[in-house]
């Protein structure tokens, strides 16, 4: 990491095994102010998420030793560090798979470096908003407590582990009680930019959060559907338990 880089400035872990594509975009990072640290492949991708602390992890799909997915898989098992998947490939199924194992957001290449910072800025951004509030939001008849300050969800004083994405699409929606949100509406309230690729992608952070938080995922009380609209959040009034 550049000494030059201010020494609070936020860690991005930049994860790719082609080398001019790596000193590229760690130029253009370093430029807008992040601090930069690398691997090339699986393994070196979690030994140095262990030793750096990053803020968030920009992780190519295609990788040597471990490929990106295996490494997405086991960073959710030990972390809820942001992650920003990368692809080469523009078949549909990966993008789904790497947003079902956690990750929060992806590019597709080639794209352009500025797209890229514009994305880790954004999740970065989500992830300090999830974090203010001073107070509680409550669901399911108080059955989960949605912890602002904290940035966690607990259920009947448990925690549930999710993901900084899923905290923040779950802590909008609870924020507007019954207030149906068409899926373009949260990519630029929750995603945090003008998105203009697949919608699925709240689609996919829905089925995610409904695995956690609903008795039955295929019969939500909590986090409802209203067809050809988008989603919202029951009301305390009208939350089902059913936990």
């Amino acid at each position: 990491m550049p000494k030059y880089c201010p020494v609070d400035a936020p860690v991005v872990l930049l994860v790719d095994d082609e080398p001019d594509l790596v000193r590229g975009l760690a130029s253009v990072l370093e430029g807008a102010g992040f601090r930069v640290a690398t691997a090339s492949d699986g393994d070196q991708a979690l030994a140095a998420f262990r030793a750096t602390s990053p803020a968030i992890i920009v992780l190519d799909l295609m990788l040597p030793v471990r490929d990106g997915l295996q490494v997405c898989r086991e960073l959710r098992r030990i972390s809820d560090v942001p992650v920003l998947m990368l692809t080469a490939r523009a078949d549909d199924v990966d993008k789904i798979i790497g947003l079902e194992l956690g990750a929060d957001d992806y590019l597709t290449k080639p794209f352009n470096p500025r797209e890229l910072v514009a994305r880790v800025r954004a999740i970065l951004r989500r992830t300090a908003r999830g974090a203010g509030g001073g107070h509680t939001l409550w669901l399911a008849g108080g059955r989960l407590a949605l912890d602002l300050d904290g940035q966690r969800l607990l259920r009947d004083g448990s925690p549930v582990e999710l993901t900084a994405t899923e905290f923040a699409l779950l802590a909008h929606l609870a924020r507007h009680p019954g207030r149906v949100f068409t899926r373009p509406e949260l990519l630029e309230q929750v995603w945090g930019y003008d998105f203009t690729g697949d919608l699925r992608t709240v689609d996919v952070h829905i089925r995610r959060l409904r695995s956690k938080v609903e008795a039955d995922p295929s019969d939500p009380r909590i986090i409802r559907t209203r067809f050809g609209v988008g989603y919202f959040v029951t009301s305390p009034s009208h939350a089902e338990t059913g936990l």
